[in-house]
C-alpha cells in the first residue's frame, strides 16, 4: 500500500468515526435535507455502496456487468434505501460498521495501481478511496443538518480532511458538465481555498482568468450539493467558473437536485 493510499484510508476511517458518533437510539427516523430520506436512509446508502465498492475492487469484471445492468435498468438510490427501511437501528448500524470495515480492509490490501470500475468512469485506487471519503462526509452533512433542524445537539467541526473532498470536486469539473450533456469547457479554472486549519489549498494554473476563492468548507458544501451557491461565501469570477459552481457535482450518478437557496443561508 502506497503512502498516499495509507493516508487516505486513515482519513476515511477518521471521517467514518466522526459520523458514527452521531448515530444511536432515537436518530434513525429523523428527516434529513434529502427529500424523503431519514438518517437511516443516509446510512443505508453508505453501507450499500460500501458493499458494492468491495465487489468493484475484488471482482471487477463481475462488477462491470453488474454496473452495466444497473445502468440499463436505471440505478434507483431511493429504491435501494427503501428496501432497508424496516431494519432495526442497531442492525443498520452494525451493517454500516461491517461494510465500512470490509471496505477499508479491501482498499488496504489492493494494488495501488489498480483501476476500479464504478457507476461513473473507472478510477484509480486513491481516487476511489477519496470518493468514498467524500460520500461519507457529504452524507454525514445530511445527518448533521437533519439533526440540527430537528432541534438536536449535533456538532461537526470541519477538518483538513476536506482537502480530499475539494480534490475530487475539482477533478469532477468535466463530469459536472458531461452529466448534464453540456460541452466540457477548455478554459482553465483556478481554485484558491483556506483549509480549516488555516493553510492554503490550491488547484489549477496561476493566472487563470476564471477563479474560485473561499473556504474549503464552503467549496466542499457546494461541490457535494449540500449548500446552494447563494448560501455560501465563495468569490467566483469568470463565466466558466460561474457556470461550473452552479452545477458542480463531485459524485457519480445522474444530475443532483442540490439544496434550495435560503434553506441554510
Amino acid at each position: 500500500m502506497g503512502v498516499a493510499t495509507e493516508v487516505l484510508i486513515r482519513d476515511l476511517s477518521a471521517e467514518t468515526a466522526d459520523l458514527d458518533r452521531l448515530l444511536g437510539p432515537g436518530v434513525w427516523d429523523v428527516p434529513t435535507p434529502a427529500e424523503g430520506w431519514a438518517v437511516r436512509d443516509q446510512i443505508a446508502h453508505l453501507a450499500w455502496f460500501d458493499d458494492a465498492a468491495v465487489r468493484a475492487v475484488t471482482t471487477p469484471e463481475e462488477f462491470r456487468a453488474e454496473a452495466r445492468a444497473a445502468a440499463d435498468a436505471g440505478l434507483d438510490a431511493d429504491a435501494l434505501v427503501a428496501e432497508r427501511r424496516s431494519m432495526p437501528g442497531e442492525d443498520l448500524l452494525a451493517w454500516f460498521r461491517s461494510a465500512r470495515a470490509g471496505l477499508t480492509e479491501t482498499l488496504a490490501a489492493a494494488d495501488p495501481k489498480t483501476r476500479i470500475p464504478w457507476y461513473g468512469p473507472d478510477m484509480g485506487l486513491a481516487s476511489f478511496a477519496t470518493a468514498r471519503l467524500m460520500e461519507t462526509w457529504a452524507h454525514g452533512q445530511d445527518v448533521v443538518d437533519g439533526l440540527r433542524e430537528a432541534g438536536r445537539d449535533a456538532v461537526r467541526e470541519p477538518t483538513d480532511r476536506l482537502r480530499h473532498v475539494a480534490e475530487i470536486g475539482v477533478r469532477a469539473l468535466p463530469w459536472s458538465f458531461m452529466v448534464r450533456r453540456r460541452p466540457v469547457p477548455r478554459v482553465p479554472v483556478r481554485i484558491e481555498l483556506t483549509l480549516p486549519g488555516g493553510g492554503p489549498w490550491t488547484a489549477g494554473p496561476e493566472g487563470a482568468a476564471d477563479v474560485v476563492r473561499g473556504t474549503a468548507l464552503d467549496f466542499c458544501l457546494v461541490v457535494t450539493q449540500r449548500r446552494h451557491p447563494a448560501d455560501v461565501d465563495l468569490a467566483v469570477s469568470g463565466a466558466v467558473a460561474k457556470e461550473w459552481i452552479g452545477i458542480a457535482q463531485a459524485f457519480a450518478g445522474p444530475p443532483g437536485t442540490g439544496r434550495r437557496p435560503g434553506r441554510f443561508a
